[in-house]
């Protein structure tokens, strides 16, 4: 049975007896409905039908029936850009309306240098582009990364006269942010005549995609300013990451009141990014709430859900969301997997850990990654199971990466493990000499153990490559404002009052029992020098500043770039309890909720 005849009798034409002229067809084909008749189509093998009744008709030399076809099998969701292209090349005479759709239907598909291919053979037919033609044309070169494609395209822009058209502004701007080039998105913006919301949500994505976050939200302000607040939700994501990245949860809170002011109804992409601002902020009850009173949740709400209670280390509450998931019949993949099993790392649930990950393989099919195994000697390094962390590692059938021998490494730091501390250190190095953290965790390990030659060569190494680790530092929030501090940090302004701050809170510590693990400097000096230089670390002063800077009974919320050591972890107990306040830390890796003396990582991270 052909084609032809495998449609329906309710799609059958009249056809005629014997072909007429292209344009009596026209006329005719059109009156009988062909073009609704191609608009109603929702599979390929309808669209393949209706595209066989076309060719017998004799009418596909008419260039409206051909350009039609070409649009809808390359634009459509169930369309093929295979076929797209097959009707394309039967084209005699292709204009720019047909070029501009192949151009689209591709960047649509992903077929990136496909869009140049048909932009230089569009341009060598002598076929003029136009402001249809370089918004997506931008796209491609955005996503290949393209600069230099989109720089000459841009100079095209002016010869073609359309560097006025505000569709092609926004993809220059958009091309130029996500290819790094930020001035250039910056010039671009700067000498529009007319902005629009897209035109606003393009150069705050360009700044994000530059990690510039202050920038980011003081645009977001001069868009309210200028009228604009249905802004794209791609704005609201890039916004509420510029919170995240800042550790301003405060500065999170007011632009979600704005949104509810402003927005109707949040769709789930920009309450997701919500949740995540939140969790990531430390406000787990806010993210919780968002979560819970969200109508609909897709699979990535889920998968922010679950990372986010991992990293605050509320593993069976995580566990709880997955299986709530799995209720929903939403089914899991590697990404859900990866938040799970951290979970269960971060809160000490080795069986659990252990029987998730049989689940992924054997009852959801999931092939382990690499970040699932890393996961994995997370889980059993945090336990104190180095040999079965290290065992899995020598059995994984993929290799492992630099990101699992550091999990191995951090746990035999934590757990005084040398041994197996050196095999992993090794392992780094040879996989990537140019970490200075990896070199000082092991010259830590050899501190720890009074291995005083040992650090200094490590040292010697370290200088020898002009290794220098990015020096730690802690962020808090006081009066509207980030503040940013440094270890031995006397650069600030205040920085007497904040010293003097830290003596008088010293004092009182003493009396509650602290004792400051001199152990965690790396320096073989007396133990008064080792006290003293414990005492100005970062965290420390952004807790002193905080203290002074706001209200009596206030919650203190400080971000880090590096793990929290031990002393600064029983020392930020004890200030909870002394000074009665809820103090919430975010590390690199996780967050600690301090309270009345106690840390909700219960001392194990």
């Amino acid at each position: 049975m052909t084609r032809t005849t495998v449609l329906s009798q309710t799609h059958l034409l009249s056809l005629p007896s014997t072909p007429p002229q292209c344009s009596e067809l026209s006329t005719r084909f059109n009156e009988q409905g062909w073009y609704p008749l191609l608009k109603r189509c929702k599979s390929m093998e309808e669209f393949k039908q209706v595209h066989a009744h076309v060719l017998k008709l004799g009418f596909f030399c008419d260039s409206f029936c051909g350009s039609n076809l070409v649009a809808t099998c390359a634009l459509a969701k169930w369309g093929s850009m295979e076929y797209a292209c097959s009707i394309f090349r039967q084209i005699e005479e292709p204009g720019s309306f047909e070029y501009n759709t192949m151009i689209r239907g591709n960047v649509n598909n992903m077929n990136l240098e496909e869009v140049l291919l048909l932009y230089v053979e569009m341009l060598e037919r002598g076929i003029e582009p136009n402001n249809f033609t370089y918004p997506f044309l931008l796209k491609a070169c955005s996503l290949l990364g393209g600069v230099k494609e989109g720089i000459q395209i841009h100079g095209h822009v002016f010869k073609a006269g359309v560097g006025d058209d505000i569709f092609v502004q926004n993809g220059l701007i958009s091309m130029y942010g996500k290819c790094g080039a930020i001035k250039h998105a910056c010039d671009v913006f700067e000498k529009m005549d007319e902005k629009s919301v897209a035109s606003w949500s393009a150069i705050i994505g360009a700044h994000a995609c530059a990690e510039m976050w202050h920038q980011c939200l003081m645009l977001l302000g001069d868009m309210s300013r200028e009228g604009h607040w249905r802004a794209e939700e791609s704005t609201l994501v890039s916004v509420l990451s510029a919170c995240i990245h800042l550790g301003s949860p405060n500065l999170g809170r007011c632009i979600h009141g704005i949104l509810l002011r402003n927005i109707s109804e949040l769709n789930v992409v920009v309450k997701t990014s919500l949740i995540d601002m939140y969790v990531k902020s430390g406000c787990i009850e806010k993210g919780v709430c968002v979560f819970q009173n969200m109508a609909e949740k897709n699979r990535y709400s889920y998968t922010v859900m679950i990372s986010g209670l991992a990293i605050h280390g509320h593993g069976t509450e995580a566990l709880q969301v997955f299986s709530e998931m799995l209720e929903e019949g939403l089914a899991p993949d590697d990404v859900v997997y990866v938040g799970v099993l951290s979970a269960c790392s971060h809160a000490g649930l080795v069986n659990e850990g252990l029987q998730c990950f049989k689940n992924m393989q054997f009852e959801h099919k999931i092939k382990p990654t690499v970040q699932h195994y890393g996961c994995m000697v997370d889980l059993l390094g945090r336990a104190g199971m180095l040999r079965e962390a290290y065992g899995l590692i020598k059995s994984m059938p993929i290799k492992p990466n630099d990101v699992v021998w550091r999990s191995l490494l951090s746990a035999c730091k934590v757990h005084l493990n040398l041994e197996i501390g050196e095999i992993a250190a090794e392992k780094l190095f040879m996989l990537n000499p140019n970490n200075p953290g990896d070199y000082l965790v092991l010259a830590n390990m050899y501190a720890r153990a009074h291995k005083w030659n040992d650090v200094a060569r490590i040292r010697r190494e370290m200088a020898d490559k002009h290794l220098v680790q990015t020096p730690g530092f802690s962020m808090v929030e006081a009066e509207r404002k980030v503040y940013k501090f440094v270890s031995q940090d006397r650069s600030q302004p205040e920085f007497d009052t904040i010293y003097n701050m830290i003596h008088q809170m010293e004092w009182q510590l003493k009396f509650e029992g602290y004792k400051p693990d001199t152990s965690q400097v790396l320096l073989d000096v007396d133990e008064e020098e080792k006290r003293e230089r414990l005492k100005h670390h970062s965290q420390k002063l952004a807790i002193a500043f905080t203290l002074i800077h706001t209200s009596e009974g206030s919650p203190i919320r400080i971000s880090r770039n590096l793990r929290m050591c031990s002393d600064c972890h029983t020392y930020t107990k004890f200030i909870s309890k002394i000074c009665e306040r809820e103090i919430t830390v975010r590390d690199r890796f996780r967050f600690h909720h301090f309270k009345d003396g106690a840390c909700s990582c219960k001392d194990y991270w």
